[in-house]
């Protein structure tokens, strides 16, 4: 595996693969890499010639109030962790890199209107402006290619597919399943900040999901009992505060009053200063033996 800190260098690279006929796979990450995040690097180099891999906090998706400097890194884990996985380059650019004229001289963004504003966008109005201008640059960077995106953060993934077909980018997105924990937990960066009562606690989000999925499942389709039923799992416990929990449709991610097999289930729930959010379908409770599991 390469490491690669310029563009320049990148786009060499992918050149070279590209007048071979190889096939592009791309895995767009902030690093911290954790076991979700190979499995998008595994299935990209399951289908794809030349894997690339990019680490980059992406200071565009913090606001002024979220700490950018105490987001988790850690590059040598990264380096090993995609390797590992298969990936063929790694793309390890500096802010300057990037933003030659810094944060601040960033004078273009990206934004896809109504998808951003629910739910993450609440509570992180700027969070998908900047996560869209980022990755508008990687696609740019990387042409025309295959693009491994996980679907715990859902949303994201929904807002990355209307900026492609708004955009007309020749990039493939791929949605790739949620990687759980025994308990049901979601795989995230963010779970190393929880304390060992909240770790403990913290999977009675993916139990509120699956009892209203499974409450889907045998019939009952209003939202406001489905919403009610993840409501009375949430209330098991004293530890977690809830931002939202919502069902809506995967497509426009409107909120729904009737629930049906296509429906999305999603929530948030903050521990302390940890913030966890899930999601999942009724196709999730039988493929997930980890949410079978918590169940």
């Amino acid at each position: 595996m390469k490491t690669l800190t310029t563009i320049s260098e990148l786009r060499a690279e992918i050149a070279q693969h590209r007048l071979q006929g190889q096939s592009i796979g791309l895995v767009p990450t902030m690093g911290y890499l954790h076991a979700g995040h190979a499995s998008l690097i595994e299935r990209a180099a399951a289908e794809c010639d030349l894997v690339i891999t990019t680490v980059f906090v992406n200071p565009l998706q913090f606001a002024a109030t979220e700490d950018l400097s105490s987001y988790p890194r850690d590059a040598p884990g990264d380096s090993r962790t995609a390797e590992a996985a298969g990936a063929d380059l790694l793309f390890l650019p500096g802010l300057q890199e990037m933003y030659p004229l810094g944060r601040e001289g960033v004078l273009t963004s990206v934004s896809v209107n109504e998808l951003s504003a629910v739910m993450e966008g609440e509570s992180r109005p700027t969070h998908f402006a900047g996560m869209c201008t980022v990755v508008a640059k990687l696609f740019n960077i990387a042409g025309p290619c295959t693009a491994y995106f996980g679907k715990k953060d859902f949303q994201q993934l929904a807002i990355v597919q209307a900026m492609v077909r708004d955009l007309s980018f020749d990039v493939e997105l791929v949605g790739c399943e949620i990687c759980r924990e025994p308990d049901g937990l979601a795989m995230s960066s963010r779970n190393v900040y929880l304390s060992a009562e909240q770790r403990a606690a913290a999977p009675v989000l993916a139990l509120a999901l699956v009892a209203a999925a499974r409450a889907l499942s045998r019939g009952e389709t209003s939202v406001d009992r489905l919403r009610a039923t993840m409501m009375d799992v949430m209330s098991t416990q004293t530890m977690g505060q809830v931002e939202y929990l919502e069902v809506v449709d995967p497509i426009t991610l409107r909120p729904l009053t009737q629930a049906d097999a296509r429906s999305r289930f999603l929530g948030a729930v903050r521990f302390g200063s940890v913030r966890l959010i899930d999601n999942l379908d009724l196709s999730d409770l039988d493929r997930d033996s980890n949410l079978a599991m918590s169940q």
